[in-house]
Parts: C-alpha cells; sequence; structure tokens
C-alpha cells in the first residue's frame, strides 16, 4: 500500500493528528524505508515523511463534499460494513462511522496505523488492523463497501490487489476507488507536469475498463485557511522545480487559496 508522493483524506469531524518536531515518522532502514512495514508496502513519502502538512491537505480537500456526493449516488455506505484500504492517520474512518455498521481500517505503516488507532479510539464499531492491498487481513466475502483513497490503486500494477479486493467483498458489495485525474483541472496540469512516468489518463481509463470498473468523474477543489498552508501542500506533492514553478505561476494568475482540482472516482460491484 501506498501513494507515491500524492493523495488525500477528510473528515473534520476526527481529531487532528498530534503536531509533530522532525520530517519523518521513524528511522529508515533504507532510503524511505521505514522500519516494521509488511512485504509489499509501496512508498508514500508525503504522508510518512510530512505527517503534519498532509493533514492540512486532508482538510483543504473537497471542502463542499462532492466525492462523497458521488459515493452516495453510487450506493453509499449506510449500514454497511465498511473497509478503508491505506487509511493512512485514519482521517476518513471517523466520518465513515458515522452511518456504516463497521468499519475497518488497513494501513502497513506502523506510526500511521498507531495515529489512526488513537484517533479512533472511541469509536467501538471501528478497528485498525495492519496490512496491505494485496494481503488484507480479512475473511473472504465479509466486506460490503471498499474505500481507498490515493492508496495503492493507481492503474496498471495493481492487479494483486484488485484480486485481493473480489476474494474479501461479499456478494453486491461495492468498491470506490479515488484518484487524480490528471486530464484536466489545475491540481491535474501540475500533477501531469510533475510524475510524466505515471500512466496517462487514457492508459489508466483502458485499464479499470478492462478490469471491468466504470468512472465518475468529479471536479473539486483544494480550499486552505492560508497561503502558507496552500504552499506547503503542493511543495509535498509536487517535485521540488515543479512545485516553485506551479506557485508562481498560480501566484502570477492572481491564485489565493483555493486551487480546482479534479478526480475520477473509479468504482466497481462484486
Amino acid at each position: 500500500m501506498g501513494r507515491p508522493a500524492r493523495h488525500a483524506r477528510r473528515d473534520r469531524g476526527a481529531a487532528a493528528d498530534p503536531r509533530r518536531s522532525g520530517p519523518a515518522l521513524t528511522a529508515a532502514q533504507g532510503p524511505g524505508e521505514p522500519r516494521g512495514l509488511p512485504d509489499g508496502t509501496r512508498p508514500s513519502p508525503n504522508i510518512w515523511h510530512h505527517t503534519d502538512t498532509y493533514e492540512l491537505e486532508n482538510h483543504a480537500f473537497d471542502p463542499d463534499g462532492l466525492v462523497e456526493a458521488a459515493i452516495e449516488r453510487l450506493g453509499g455506505w449506510a449500514g454497511r460494513d465498511v473497509l478503508d484500504l491505506g487509511c493512512g492517520t485514519g482521517f476518513h474512518l471517523g466520518r465513515l462511522a458515522r452511518t456504516s455498521a463497521t468499519v475497518t481500517g488497513v494501513e502497513p505503516h506502523p506510526d500511521l496505523r498507531a495515529i489512526a488507532a488513537r484517533r479512533t479510539r472511541r469509536l467501538p464499531e471501528v478497528r485498525v488492523l495492519e496490512g496491505t492491498a494485496q494481503a488484507v487481513p480479512l475473511p473472504d466475502a465479509s466486506i460490503d463497501v471498499v474505500h481507498a483513497r490515493w492508496a495503492y490503486f493507481f492503474g496498471p500494477g495493481s492487479e494483486p490487489g484488485l484480486v485481493e479486493l473480489a476474494r474479501v467483498a461479499r456478494p453486491g458489495a461495492a468498491a470506490y476507488v479515488i484518484d487524480n485525474d490528471a486530464s484536466r483541472s489545475t491540481f491535474g496540469g501540475w500533477f501531469a507536469r510533475g510524475f510524466p512516468e505515471h500512466a496517462s489518463p487514457e492508459a489508466k481509463h483502458e485499464f479499470w475498463a478492462g478490469q471491468g470498473w466504470q468512472r465518475e468523474p468529479v471536479l473539486t477543489r483544494w480550499a486552505f485557511a492560508s497561503r502558507a498552508d496552500l504552499e506547503s501542500v503542493v511543495r509535498i506533492e509536487l517535485p521540488g522545480p515543479v512545485a516553485e514553478e506551479a506557485l508562481a505561476e498560480h501566484l502570477a494568475a492572481g491564485g489565493g487559496t483555493e486551487v480546482e482540482y479534479a478526480v475520477d472516482v473509479w468504482w466497481r460491484r462484486f
């Protein structure tokens, strides 16, 4: 599991993460590799090394709730057993728990998992487990809804995780994968420029269609409390030179504390 350099969560009802004095969560056993990670974990430099800044991004993303509204239109999670794959610090767990029957967060990073467990400790319907998208620690046919937001499922290469989704999904279950749409929006353009090695929008569309998934495009936005917060988030999400170019362009265009942001909600039923 992991979010290669980008990705977010939003639930204003959850408690904020504690402030951290250092940039990284754990000592590394190799370049960017904390100790204690299960096999198959994919690095996620933004949230691993800039946890506080990532929390700012979580709060700034989609203030109008358009992603959640799209998922609700497609079936939602009310009254159902939900799996949040790559739950990170548990930002979405409290929101999912408000109407679902149970919520299981799965996260490979031990420190993120500890934060998620702490912030949901008063929610008896929520549990947080170690695991990856390729190895979910749940029985067969035990989940009604899978939610994965900027975690592991970025198109080609995620087939082992898709097989695992099919294993844990009950008949009639639904899965929702939220990822960037690099074909449009201000942030989409920045992302495409910063990560040309990632699968193109066309390649992603072909991949997901071939796997039997459908696309629900959502055009939303970042809305930050300050320009300093916006700048700090851009700098953890984009490579250094691209981040500075993007910020300069945004300022020259009269940009304030908001940025247009497009995502795809990929979904299917089992």
